[in-house]
């Protein structure tokens, strides 16, 4: 049964977490999420009552990833925190930075706010950018115990969501976790599926721009995809799953090949 206590997601207003709350909600779960604004709350309650009734099942407060103000009161009378908040740009930015400081600072501001409030368990959707990248010219199997070379000058991005990962299991393995609080990271490829509002991810926009004609050719590329759904639906299960604790997990990785001709 579902726990009578609200389940905490970051970034409402995410591709990723606007599923994984309509699941929750379709779950009989009360949610908490969070917003870096609350100008956008109509919007998400919109997006998200078109799937799933909400009634008085969701609470929608503002925090923000690069700020302390607020993550106390998100942590209230909370067991559960999916931290499903990380910048995901359509473009290198100008410096790595940019992405790097707000994915590790806010993964270890939202830990040590969850430690403080004796938070049970944090679900962490990192990628399988922490996992792959810079591994030049190695033609094997990845799993688990891989992890991306951020020394081999890979991207921004990529770099961001391993380091940010590493600082999270570095954090639950070290001594400032007296409390013991456990932590499960799932490790999606490139995410697609449904947009569920106006704002499409930039997955999804790589896909689309194809699809409008507007890049005039691109060779035969492989990518690893999985759907939006079934990560939403890992999320939940790592944060109920007992033995899933201490462990990272790989997307469910559907390899599909794409051979766009020139239009």
């Amino acid at each position: 049964m579902p726990t009578t206590k609200p389940i905490l997601v970051t970034g409402a207003s995410g591709f990723v977490a606007l599923h994984t709350i309509i699941q929750l909600l379709q779950q009989g779960y009360k949610v908490r999420a969070t917003l870096r604004t609350l100008s956008r709350e109509a919007e998400v309650r919109e997006t998200i009552s078109k799937h799933v009734d909400i009634n008085d099942n969701l609470e929608i407060i503002t925090t923000d990833l690069m700020q302390d103000t607020g993550w106390d009161e998100a942590m209230k009378d909370v067991d559960y925190v999916l931290h499903i908040a990380s910048p995901f740009p359509l473009f290198e930015p100008q410096h790595e930075d940019e992405l790097i400081i707000p994915a590790v600072q806010g993964t270890l501001r939202v830990l040590r706010a969850a430690h403080k409030a004796n938070i049970k368990r944090v679900v962490q959707v990192s990628s399988v950018a922490a996992v792959t990248a810079g591994h030049v010219g190695e033609n094997r199997t990845f799993t688990e115990d891989d992890w991306s070379k951020v020394e081999n000058n890979i991207g921004a991005y990529q770099k961001s969501k391993t380091l940010a990962e590493r600082a999270a299991w570095e954090f639950i393995n070290g001594a400032e976790n007296t409390n013991k609080m456990e932590m499960v990271a799932i490790n999606p490829p490139i995410i697609l599926g449904p947009v569920p509002n106006k704002d499409f991810p930039t997955s999804a926009e790589v896909v689309r721009t194809f699809m409008l004609g507007q890049v005039p050719g691109v060779g035969r590329i492989k990518m690893d995809v999985v759907d939006v759904r079934d990560v939403a639906s890992a999320i939940i299960l790592a944060m109920n799953t007992p033995e899933a604790a201490g462990n990272r997990f790989l997307g469910d990785i559907k390899f599909r090949v794409f051979c766009f001709p020139p239009f």
